[in-house]
């Protein structure tokens, strides 16, 4: 990207080539305005405090009693409803810093610049350098370079000599490249910057992972010594005696397992069923399933009589069994008479 160097007088001098990733890129509104909200949050002191009804000096005492006077009930004289007495809901000490991601920070920068430079109000100068302090020939500069509302005067160092020049101008800012930040870039309208400022912009905001230094070139490949007339005859014969050896080879392994003798096969192991003599009679066991019981199998069968005792001794001939009588109790004889 190329941006336009103006002398204090206003005409152009030369083009200059600025990094993109700083002056070109497209602006992210929503970090900006998170840096800017953090950075006026972050100036807050928050030492504002107030008493609250507890905290004020006074009694505790009941002002009138509750019913019969008239008036409308009261407690103590510190009730936030009168006069002198506390505040409710007041503001309290406290921290109103916002913490905001290394990275963020450094894109809304970059945002701001970016947008500066794409809306047309970001001005370079080659130089900006008083030999002694007045008011009247920054002024005639600005004027010179286009700005006529709030600008922001950007320097590769702090000047003592520019910042007593600028005190007495209305809605203008001195400050040295390294403590540039949103807020300022967005409360003026207009950045003038010099050359040297660009300069220490990009180095301190360019994006990171800046091109990585080259890779060594990879060591080449050792050539190997030209071999001599012996190593030469030497590889051929030995190639020679590849397609041979791979010849003989099969042969050679059937002459050694014919020679070879034979492995003696291993015995078979006896199971215990083995090992037990079998009797000469015993028939060979077969498994026969049982039929399943039907119904007609089981209606077929006489059910079995539930025999006494006293049955039993009356069908092998013994005595009846005994009958026990019952006691009666005789009616009383009715008297005669």
């Amino acid at each position: 990207m190329k941006l336009a160097v103006l002398n204090a007088e206003g005409k152009e001098l030369r083009k200059l080539n600025v990094d993109d990733s700083v002056f070109g890129i497209e602006p992210n509104g929503t970090v900006l305005h998170q840096a800017y909200v953090r950075q006026r949050n972050n100036q807050r002191a928050g030492t504002a405090q107030t008493r609250t009804r507890g905290e004020v000096v006074g009694s505790t005492r009941k002002l009138h009693r509750q019913k019969g006077t008239g008036r409308a009930r009261a407690g103590t004289a510190g009730s936030p409803t009168r006069v002198g007495g506390g505040t409710a809901f007041g503001p309290r000490v406290r921290d109103y810093s916002q913490a905001m991601p290394k990275k963020m920070r450094r894109l809304a920068i970059r945002s701001a610049l970016s947008g500066k430079a794409a809306d047309g109000q970001l001005v370079i100068i080659d130089q900006l350098a008083l030999e002694v302090p007045k008011t009247k020939e920054i002024a005639r500069i600005l004027h010179n370079v286009g700005i006529n509302r709030s600008a922001l005067i950007v320097t590769s160092e702090s000047d003592r000599s520019i910042l007593a020049s600028t005190r007495n101008l209305h809605r203008t800012k001195v400050l040295p490249a390294r403590y540039l930040n949103v807020g300022d870039m967005l409360n003026h309208q207009s950045l003038l910057m010099t050359e040297d400022a660009v300069r220490i912009a990009e180095s301190l905001w360019a994006v990171e992972g800046a091109p990585k230094a080259a890779k060594k070139p990879a060591r080449p490949a050792r050539k190997k010594a030209a071999a001599t007339p012996k190593a030469r005859a030497k590889a051929k014969d030995e190639d020679e005696a590849k397609p041979e050896a791979a010849a003989e080879a099969p042969a050679a392994e059937a002459e050694a397992a014919a020679e070879a003798p034979a492995k003696p096969k291993k015995a078979a192991r006896r199971t215990r069923a083995a090992a037990k003599p079998k009797d000469e009679g015993a028939a060979k066991k077969t498994t026969t399933r049982r039929a399943p019981k039907t119904k007609a199998s089981t209606e077929d069968k006489p059910k079995p009589k539930r025999a006494t005792r006293a049955r039993a001794k009356a069908a092998d001939g013994e005595d009846k069994p005994k009958t026990t009588r019952r006691r009666t109790t005789k009616k009383p004889e009715e008297s005669e008479g």
